[in-house]
């Protein structure tokens, strides 16, 4: 599995970075996005890749700089891109509505396009796992903001290897077995030392770190003052583009 961090940035942009967007291949070449913030079409552009290549987008939550991407996605899928194969579009109860809602939004009177391609939509939940582009998706309750969500976290296995995905969230025990035995973490870390309701700081996180058991750990999501001092920390931190191999 190969992980491209297409946007490792926060809802603001500090230090120039895009919209937390996950690009994921498997061994045999299947594509699956992970979330698709408001800036995805911009770094997938930059990168070269292939859009209709992606098989399915999984996203954690609803807020606009995980989900915000979308129409945009599907406004290229249908007069750019000229997609043509089934697309599956993945995530928290409510995804399907969630999803027409920001798309009709963002381009008034978009729904009644007619779709060339298949739009399959599938609700993943603690409660139901489910497999989307062929790889098993685990999710986990996280604290984040339930008016954006429910918020998830995931541990997508494939290719015998598994790669585990914070979203935003707060401390919450349920990252544990989230990181448990998982090859790589990928985890949000917003502020150095200023503790905030619905995000993690790092002095918050690396108390706890002993019992985060992944292979490794990857900071991402990180606004000004943490990227400010995130040499401090000597965590693995994200840049846009990073390629992780599994």
């Amino acid at each position: 599995m190969r992980i491209t961090i297409l946007g490792s940035g926060d809802a603001f942009g500090s230090g120039g970075r895009y919209s937390t967007c996950l690009h994921l291949v498997r061994d045999d070449g299947t594509t699956l996005l992970v979330d698709c913030g408001a800036t995805s079409l911009l770094a997938l552009n930059r990168a070269g890749i292939d859009r209709n290549a992606i098989s399915a987008i999984l996203f954690t939550h609803f807020h606009g700089d995980h989900f915000g991407g979308l129409p945009f996605f599907l406004l290229d899928a249908l007069f750019v891109s000229r997609r043509q194969a089934p697309l599956v579009i993945a995530g928290p109860r409510g995804i399907e509505e969630r999803a027409r809602t920001v798309t009709e939004a963002a381009f008034p009177g978009f729904s009644t396009n007619r779709w060339p391609f298949e739009i399959t939509w599938q609700e993943i939940m603690p409660d139901a796992p489910g497999t989307v582009a062929g790889a098993a998706i685990t999710a986990f309750a996280m604290v984040h903001d339930e008016r954006a969500g429910p918020c998830l976290g995931y541990r997508i296995a494939a290719d015998g290897k598994v790669f585990a995905f914070s979203g935003d969230t707060s401390w919450t025990e349920s990252l544990v077995p989230l990181a448990d035995g998982a090859d790589l973490l990928l985890c949000e870390c917003y502020t150095y030392d200023m503790p905030l309701k619905n995000h993690l700081d790092w002095q918050s996180l690396s108390a706890r770190l002993p019992d985060l058991r992944a292979g490794r750990i990857v900071l991402t999501h990180m606004g000004p003052q943490m990227l400010e001092r995130r040499a401090e920390t000597g965590a693995t931190c994200a840049e846009d583009g990073m390629v992780l191999t599994l």
